[in-house]
């Protein structure tokens, strides 16, 4: 059982993204104490995958390392990484909460010498790049992971691979006999940022995600552009790794659409406006088409799809592609459909092709937990009457990353208020 004493004067922040390090350290700033439970073993969120914000396009650790200083020196604010929310109970004000947390194998000794990886073979899918290439199984989550500790995969725990790690190890960082362990927490106010996952896009049966391997998603891409990515920043066909020279991004990919997310997520648009920008820089001479049914950048981002539009080397074409077969002999995408604005049918060919899927909220998904709100798409909603557990960042709605923070800072201060209301 982890030691943790709080009482109903505490907050609790459930998701380590960019919402939840901002709701925790606006509410320790205000002078609280905060509790911030994070399920990966690292914070930072899908933020840390991305590999430039829009529309200036910097490194999002310049952010990031900015809030983990103002972390590391708040003494009102502790977090727990591989930690979930196993129960709440209670009202406003007088909560009651279980977490849990998985094992990781290695303890607060770890130095990050990497000898553990060197010793260990053993390869595993690396989640922090989408599964698009093997990392070892023990490993560091990402060079930029905070805290930044080594971790062992359960598959190599108990077998010759997770005793050389522990036979490399110097410092006594690696510990087999570590098990999951549950503590409770006495809590008046819960911030629920636990964020947003990437739509599903196998179950767009009609692109051929999963069946074709040189369909990649949106946030595959940013992987892929990253230089700590699975290509070390190169834009590649995963089926043969040769430089496409010319790239498809199909926009609302199961957006908008009854059978799968009705809603529009807001930034897939720019998020494939940004992802081009990465292409014409690293290879001048690809063709780029982007399939639309409207483009979405308002207000101050209007000028950055202007200057995208602006290239002679990207097309802009407002359809909603039917269906994607792919050319077995080369890997080649061919794409079909209608342009909308000309009737014309749509048969191209493509040597790659990038899905811009939508955001799904993680919601509150616990037996017996007090009841919030969600909309008809399963967005939480603040509710007046339901006081106590507040909504913040992609939970509540598909945005970007600096509306987040400014909806993160809007929850903080309604926890509080609803401290001080008891």
């Amino acid at each position: 059982m982890a030691d943790v004493q709080t009482t109903s004067q505490a907050i609790l922040v459930v998701g380590g993204g960019m919402s939840g390090i901002t709701a925790a350290l606006e509410a320790a700033e205000a002078g609280y104490d905060v509790v911030l439970v994070e399920r990966n073993p690292y914070l930072g969120g899908r933020v840390t995958q991305l590999y430039q914000y829009f529309p200036k396009l910097c490194p999002p650790n310049c952010g990031l390392e900015i809030n983990f200083r103002r972390m590391r020196q708040n003494p009102k604010v502790r977090f727990f990484t591989m930690a979930e929310v196993a129960s709440i109970s209670g009202r406003e004000g007088d909560y009651d909460v279980t977490v849990k947390m998985a094992p990781r194998y290695v303890n607060e000794k770890c130095t990050c010498c990497g000898k553990c990886a060197e010793a260990c073979e053993a390869e595993i899918d690396n989640p922090f790049n989408y599964g698009m290439d093997k990392i070892k199984a023990a490993y560091l989550p990402h060079e930029f992971a905070f805290p930044m500790r080594y971790i062992l995969d359960p598959s190599i725990v108990g077998t010759d691979q997770g005793k050389k790690c522990l036979d490399a190890c110097e410092y006594g960082a690696i510990d087999p006999d570590m098990k999951e362990t549950t503590f409770d927490l006495k809590v008046g106010a819960i911030v629920w940022a636990a964020g947003w996952n990437p739509y599903d896009a196998a179950k767009i049966d009609y692109y051929g995600f999963g069946e074709y391997k040189n369909v990649i998603t949106n946030v595959m891409m940013e992987r892929m552009a990253a230089p700590n990515g699975p290509t070390g920043g190169r834009i590649l066909r995963p089926s043969d790794k040769k430089e496409p020279k010319n790239i498809a991004f199909i926009q609302c990919a199961g957006s908008r659409d009854e059978n799968h997310l009705p809603y529009c997520s807001g930034i897939c648009c720019l998020a494939s406006l940004k992802q081009t920008t990465y292409v014409r820089e690293r290879k001048p001479d690809c063709d780029i088409a982007i399939f639309f049914i409207d483009i979405r950048a308002l207000d101050r981002l209007e000028d950055f799809y202007v200057k995208v539009q602006a290239d002679p080397k990207v097309a802009f074409i407002k359809s909603k592609i039917a269906n994607i077969t792919e050319d077995e002999g080369t890997g080649n995408l061919i794409l079909e459909g209608e342009n909308t604005r000309t009737g014309e049918q749509i048969l191209m060919n493509f040597d790659m092709v990038v899905l811009a899927t939508g955001m799904v909220p993680n919601r509150i998904e616990l037996d017996a937990a007090p009841d919030v709100t969600h909309d008809e798409y399963g967005f939480f909603t603040n509710n007046p009457e339901q006081p106590g557990i507040y909504g913040a960042g992609c939970v509540r709605t598909p945005t970007d990353v600096a509306s987040s923070v400014q909806d993160a800072t809007a929850g903080a201060l309604k926890a509080i208020q609803s401290i001080a209301r008891r």
